[in-house]
């Protein structure tokens, strides 16, 4: 486990998801942590779950500016200091295409998923600046690497959360300011539910639902955990990762290493599948062309 102790961090979206993950993880490897969420029921339940002393809940809007600021601010008041900032509140954005893009929509999602996260870290910059050096953490997605995976909007979003990563990491580098960002892949969260519409709570037990079947869909064999992405984070935000900035790091059970055959014998190619061949047929046409090489 990564060592944070004596460091304050800042996560954004902490009260439920990956959020909660990194608040259970950064808290367990020694940091006292601000949660930033408007769900007011569960952000308070963290607070009294494991003490003021530790975690402090915070209602913040990530798109109201004067929220954010003062977020950021809240980490000083309570704790003494900022040293880790973990800009990770989200949604699935709105699920319209190019043709019938819904622009009001749109705004909305840059302004949650990527206008946040250069804000987030205007504000943070300053308090990290007064303790020598700090660490910024965005949240971004494979869809920033992969189509077929998230909407448009919300894809293009994610990859401009990436890219900023990299261009403000080397910005700061003089600050000892270190910006990466974390790409998770399919990780069960309620995130899939409400962007469907689903109250919270139908959207909790859908999270439920796909963590026991989500399975099959990557390499690795299971579906992502909230804890397989804080566990990284836990780690860029520590002093092991002290040489590690501008990076984005891909978490994702393998999903992005290629289509379905490239890792499960049982499906077949796009070629063959093209070519109007069956597994059976390819099978059979492999043990034709050995027989017919050894011959």
């Amino acid at each position: 486990m990564a060592d944070l102790s004596g460091k304050v961090a800042i996560i954004t979206g902490a009260a439920s998801g990956i959020g909660l993950a990194g608040v259970e993880v950064f808290v367990a490897a020694g940091a006292k942590v601000i949660a930033g969420d408007i769900q007011d029921e569960k952000g308070k339940a963290l607070e009294t779950r494991f003490g003021a002393d530790t975690v402090r809940y915070i209602h913040c809007d990530v798109t109201d500016m004067e929220e954010l600021e003062a977020l950021m601010q809240s980490a000083v008041d309570a704790f003494g200091g900022l040293d880790i900032l973990w800009n990770n509140a989200g949604h699935g954005g709105t699920p319209t295409g190019v043709e019938d893009l819904d622009l009001e929509g749109y705004d909305h999602t840059m302004n949650l998923l990527l206008k946040q996260v250069f804000a987030g870290t205007k504000f943070a910059i300053p308090h990290m600046k007064a303790r020598g050096k700090g660490s910024v953490i965005n949240t971004s997605s494979i869809s920033a690497v992969c189509a077929g995976y998230a909407p448009i909007t919300y894809s293009v979003a994610k990859k401009g959360v990436a890219h900023f990563s990299k261009l403000a990491a080397g910005e700061l580098a003089k600050h000892q300011i270190r910006v990466n960002a974390i790409l998770p892949g399919f990780i069960a969260t309620s995130i899939f539910g409400a962007t469907l519409g689903l109250p919270r709570e139908q959207a909790d037990q859908m999270a439920e639902m796909l963590s026991q079947v989500g399975g099959k869909m990557q390499p690795i064999g299971r579906v992502g955990r909230g804890n397989d992405i804080a566990e990284m984070a836990a780690f860029l935000a520590s002093d092991a990762a002290g040489f590690i900035t501008g990076g984005e790091f891909l978490v994702d059970g393998g999903m992005t290493v290629g289509p379905p055959h490239s890792w499960n014998e049982d499906a077949s190619s796009p070629v063959l599948d093209a070519l109007g061949i069956d597994a059976e047929q390819a099978e059979q046409m492999r043990l034709a062309m050995t027989s017919g090489a050894q011959s």
